[in-house]
């Protein structure tokens, strides 16, 4: 596992903000007393908007998410003791809902959220990528045997009150990560996702990795994905994923994601790449080194010790607001200016 004194600093760094984290669990809710972190983000009318995963001390780890608003995007209120948003009684997502991702189509803000059929438990107690599993029977579907993780899609005009739409992905994939950009392109959506097992030669990525694809219709995903950006070995990239919803700027999509060193074990950091305007498909920048790296406390200790995971990002005149949490039990916040970023971009490209 790499650390401050071996990784090659890179130019730009993103800055983290004092008062960080700016939303901690909270006792007095159960339901969010151990864990608020993986924020989606939105800003409009001067209002940040925060859907926020969360959980408490309950065996089944059963995760939900929570509301906060603020005017500064510093300050985060929450808007209720309850959550607004929770896993279905009897439905696909009845095992929990985590790490939402948001854009918005005329008055209706779409949320995508991973989901499972049966609460995970509490993983960090288990072996690595082992969660708890329900009794099941010789025929039970595998989405249910494995409680894989799939991702499904909301839509809301307030982020209090939801409809559930269903599944996008493959139920026997674990695919997350699934984050829609935030426009069509050329007359159709676009998605970004990372099937975990799309790996091996015939994928042409030994490990998880960040593919996109295109529909004419928000529910049905079925044309072929294409492999955008693939992690590297031996580097703090090894696996990587979408981190937050892409960002139209003047040079391109702008994208944040996160990368895992040591196959997958190690550190979470988070890295940025540019995207063609026109064609999604085509990388046109990507910064070679890290852009954030876990290095305080509320980062190192916690669910998953050495982990930043961005899921929310504004741009506010030329300041990037990246949201993310910390250790899986924290809200952090961190910030660049947006045309540094660019210019880095765009004289990086497969550095």
């Amino acid at each position: 596992m790499n650390n401050n004194s071996t990784t090659k600093a890179s130019t730009i760094r993103l800055k983290k903000h004092e008062n960080n984290p700016i939303l901690s669990p909270n006792p007095i809710n159960e339901w969010e007393s151990l864990v608020v972190c993986n924020p989606g983000v939105w800003y409009e009318n001067g209002k940040f908007s925060m859907l926020y995963r969360a959980a408490g001390n309950d065996k089944e780890h059963l995760i939900r998410f929570g509301l906060a608003e603020s005017v500064d995007g510093i300050n985060f209120t929450r808007v209720s003791n309850d959550p607004v948003f929770s896993p279905s009684v009897d439905g696909p997502d009845m095992g929990g809902v985590e790490d939402a991702r948001i854009i918005k189509f005329g008055d209706e803000f779409y949320i995508t959220y991973a989901y499972r059929p049966f609460p995970p438990g509490q993983y960090w107690k288990f072996e690595h990528d082992v969660i708890m599993l329900p009794e099941s029977g010789e025929y039970t579907p595998l989405v249910y045997k494995n409680n894989i993780a799939n991702s499904g899609l909301a839509i809301s005009r307030n982020l209090r009150t939801f409809k559930r739409l269903g599944r996008i992905t493959s139920s026997n994939l674990d695919d997350r990560d699934v984050i829609l950009f935030p426009e069509k392109i050329n007359g159709k959506f676009a998605m970004l996702h990372r099937p975990k097992e799309w790996i091996g030669e015939k994928y042409g990525t030994n490990h998880p990795a960040i593919w996109i694809r295109f529909s004419d219709d928000l529910m049905v995903w079925e044309e072929p994905s294409t492999l955008l950006l693939k992690g590297k070995e031996d580097s703090w990239e090894v696996k990587i994923g979408g981190s937050t919803p892409p960002l139209r700027t003047k040079e391109g999509w702008l994208i944040i994601y996160h990368g895992v060193e040591n196959g997958g074990l190690g550190y979470y950091r988070v890295g940025a790449a540019l995207l063609d305007i026109n064609d999604p498909t085509k990388v046109i920048g990507r910064i070679k080194d890290w852009i954030m790296e876990p290095e305080h406390d509320y980062e190192i200790n916690g669910y998953y010790n050495g982990c930043v995971f961005p899921t929310g990002n504004v741009i506010i005149e030329d300041t990037l607001y990246i949201y993310y949490g910390g250790a899986d039990k924290y809200v952090g916040l961190a910030t660049c200016s947006v045309n540094e970023l660019l210019g880095q971009l765009k004289n990086s490209l497969n550095a």
